[in-house]
């Protein structure tokens, strides 16, 4: 392990842990890390600038040669609550949904359940930096991820979690993100770079000591590291992936 690694980490809480393990251990020494937005890690290692990273799985397909590298994963096995389709209205009533075009797996998941499980078939207009939630309208949907979703679940009356309604549909967990590389990586690192993780996982508490959370107190965000996060990339999940992938090209 003579050449850094480039990798790019999501700078979300649901990251954190491994963010810890991997700044915690001897691994800092043999990776360059940076922290991105979801679509700009997925941007950085598809484009080469990033040797590996924590993509999001609809994105994964795109990376030249991709190669799944560790056992850890951004998943769900109930609730996740931070990715969700929120609205005034309930589902079945939705003429028009928001969507984040910056989070590509947020967006096909969305359309898969709608064709798939809620038999709708709405408008899809992108949420842009123009808009606020006040330009939501009582028929509009809007769906929005990661920890944005602290600041906004109190605008609405109804919440739609999207994880849970995968699992309705499919009797299996989500995967959100997974560690993809874009090129052969050394045995060797792989083995200290999923050690790390491991650390980071099994340490939540002092991770989120090191790294307050800014919307949540420590309580509130290691209940939610604990319980509606699972970071294991098991069989289940592979399965998962596997059915979201075929889903996803019918959409």
């Amino acid at each position: 392990m003579n050449e850094k690694i480039s990798v790019s980490a999501v700078s979300y809480l649901n990251t954190i842990p491994f963010v810890f393990g991997l700044q915690h251990t001897g691994i800092k020494d043999f990776i360059n890390l940076m922290l991105d937005y979801p679509a700009e890690c997925a941007r950085k290692v598809i484009s080469g600038e990033a040797d590996l990273g924590l993509v999001p799985v609809a994105a994964i397909p795109s990376i030249p040669l991709y190669n799944i590298v560790s056992d850890f994963c951004i998943g769900a096995e109930g609730p996740v609550r931070t990715v969700v389709l929120m609205s005034n209205s309930p589902i079945e009533s939705l003429e028009r949904v928001y969507l984040d075009y910056q989070s590509r797996t947020s967006v096909i998941l969305v359309k898969v359940l709608s064709q798939n499980l809620w038999n709708i078939n709405p408008e899809w207009t992108p949420f842009t930096s123009d808009h606020t939630v006040n330009d939501i309208d009582p028929y509009d949907g809007l769906v929005i991820i990661g920890d944005k979703v602290f600041e906004h679940e109190s605008f609405f009356k109804y919440k739609y979690d999207l994880a849970e309604e995968w699992i309705r549909l499919t009797g299996l967990p989500f995967v959100f993100a997974a560690w993809a590389a874009n090129k052969k990586i050394d045995g060797v690192f792989i083995d200290a770079f999923n050690n790390a993780l491991r650390k980071g996982v099994e340490n939540i508490t002092e991770s989120i000591n090191y790294y307050p959370p800014s919307k949540l107190t420590k309580v509130e965000a290691e209940h939610y590291l604990r319980n509606n996060i699972s970071f294991d990339f098991n069989k289940e999940k592979h399965e998962s992936l596997k059915l979201f992938w075929s889903l996803a090209s019918l959409v």
